[in-house]
């Protein structure tokens, strides 16, 4: 494996699970930096996103479209919704609006898409073929997650298989259509779903994150909304 490949794989755990807790940013900061260091590890990896795909943007705009009638219908369910939103609120700090068309675009999206789909994703393709390039990608975004999971108070386990396997489809839909769009508008109609969700029936609510660098929840750290 080569050096590249190895530095590629590291940098994005290195920089959610250890470097970005220490930086103590409130939440701002965190989604500036994360889109920032996105930004920069994919001009470093040349990565591409293909943004402007039209294929890329129907097949996510469709996809977007079946996670908002999925939510709907949840939200009509009372048990469902109980569930669905029974992780409380993790961004309580900030409106609905600001958190749904500020902070999960950026600093979760943009953030994640560009770093995992439009930049590892191809080279773990290239360096090891589109089967093993899939599973490596879930798996590298599933361990992403591990700070931001013990950060939360929720199950490291649980957390990494879930978003690893999310990773998973994500990828899988990027090689599809050819282009990061198609899992950005996908991610973005999860989180931003449940975040609404989590807003129109209110239960606990997860810590609010300091700038001292005490543990709190972020909607920027895990695909769970």
């Amino acid at each position: 494996m080569r050096i590249r490949v190895i530095a590629a794989l590291a940098a994005p755990l290195l920089w959610n699970n250890w470097l970005l807790p220490r930086l103590a940013l409130d939440r701002g900061g965190r989604t500036a930096a994360g889109a920032l260091a996105a930004t920069g590890y994919a001009i470093a990896l040349r990565g591409r996103p293909n943004w402007f795909s039209a294929r890329g943007a129907g097949v996510g705009i469709g996809c977007a479209a079946l996670v908002a009638a999925g939510y709907t219908v949840a939200s009509a369910i009372p048990a469902l919704r109980r569930s669905l939103s029974g992780a409380g609120d993790r961004a309580a700090d900030v409106s609905t609006v600001e958190w749904v068309a500020v902070h999960i675009p950026l600093g979760t999206v943009y953030t994640e898409e560009l770093i995992f789909r439009a930049t590892l994703d191809p080279l773990l393709d290239k360096e090891f073929g589109t089967r093993a390039g899939i599973a490596l990608g879930g798996a590298a975004f599933g361990l992403w997650h591990i700070r931001p999971a013990l950060a939360a108070g929720d199950s490291v386990l649980g957390t990494v298989v879930f978003t690893g396997a999310a990773g998973s489809v994500f990828g899988t839909l990027r090689r599809w259509t050819g282009s990061a769009t198609a899992p950005a508008l996908l991610h973005w109609a999860v989180n931003a779903g449940g975040a609404v969700l989590a807003r129109l029936n209110p239960g606990r609510t997860g810590p609010v994150p300091v700038a001292s660098g005490r543990r709190g929840r972020r909607e920027s750290d895990t695909l769970r909304p």
